[in-house]
């Protein structure tokens, strides 16, 4: 494909169903120009993880995700050796007549390695996508380490040596401010923020996803996300929580929301029984809020 410009970014998101703007616009390409991972930060389900998916299709290229997790180590990020295949290996040379010491050097050869994704990145062929998603989920130990593979990018593998990186990975890594990540990880990255849509960029969304949705219902629901989101909540629904209700209501041949009709759906953008009540006892006066509605059962 031709390079990727400044100019050309928003078209090509675009025309992958990512709807952006020019902050997250500058921010991919200048990762992209100055080979830099890019850490995204931002409540859970504003389209981070959804950025890594775009990028690789722009690029026409692999994506090796690495998902974090407390208690995550090196050996599940980087590679372990297949235990399995080496003690056939020993079992198949019992006769052979070589010696242990040969015997033992050939038990850590590279074909005995189970390759996780940070080793498959460093690997890999071509220039890859490797998306570190939810990297504040994973302990403070683990971002030490992969810190050192962020810098030199490179891999040592004692048994082995060292494998450098054959082309460097486009990195997005993701959080969600779980925890607060250390300076040495961001002075690494470029960094961009991404926050819930405003009315007008959701209803794009919206209409971008499900191009045959009922205008009017699809303006309905997205007034009511931003209302809802205003609201005190233990989990804010995303994109992702606006884009599965509008897609059911749409299922469901609905041109206009009512209030019954949302009470029987929140269970859809709403993951939280707490929030389901504290949302069904307000729900008139949240209706009232959002300009939309002149009656609250009879729209």
């Amino acid at each position: 494909m031709s390079e990727i410009t400044l100019e050309s970014i928003r078209g090509l998101l675009f025309e992958r169903g990512y709807i952006t703007d020019h902050s997250i616009e500058m921010a991919l390409f200048l990762s992209l120009k100055l080979q830099k991972p890019l850490l995204i930060e931002g409540p859970a389900g504003v389209g981070k993880t959804e950025i890594a998916k775009v990028m690789t299709q722009i690029l026409a290229t692999e994506l090796i995700r690495l998902q974090c997790y407390e208690g995550l180590d090196a050996s599940q990020a980087l590679y372990e050796w297949n235990y399995q295949r080496q003690l056939l290996h020993l079992k198949a040379t019992e006769e052979s007549g070589i010696s242990v010491e040969e015997k033992e050097k050939g038990l850590f050869e590279e074909k005995f390695l189970l390759k996780r994704p940070l080793l498959k990145a460093i690997q890999s062929p071509q220039k890859c996508v490797l998306l570190i998603d939810e990297v504040d989920r994973a302990d403070e130990e683990f971002e030490s380490f992969l810190l050192e593979v962020l810098s030199d990018w490179q891999i040592t593998i004692p048994e082995i040596g060292t494998i450098k990186a054959t082309s460097i990975p486009q990195v997005i890594v993701t959080g969600n401010r779980v925890r607060e990540l250390s300076e040495a990880l961001r002075r690494r990255c470029l960094y961009l923020w991404i926050d819930y849509p405003d009315f007008e960029k959701e209803l794009l969304i919206v209409r971008n996803h499900l191009p045959d949705i009922d205008a009017k219902l699809a303006e309905q629901i997205c007034s009511f996300m931003q209302v809802l989101r205003a609201q005190k909540l233990e989990k804010t629904p995303g994109i992702a929580e606006t884009l599965d209700w509008a897609t059911a209501l749409a299922t469901l041949h609905f041109s206009a929301l009512d209030k019954n009709i949302i009470e029987s759906t929140l269970g859809v953008i709403l993951k939280d029984w707490k929030d389901i009540r504290s949302i069904q006892l307000s729900l008139s006066e949240l209706l009232d809020k959002t300009g939309v509605y002149s009656k609250v059962d009879s729209i």
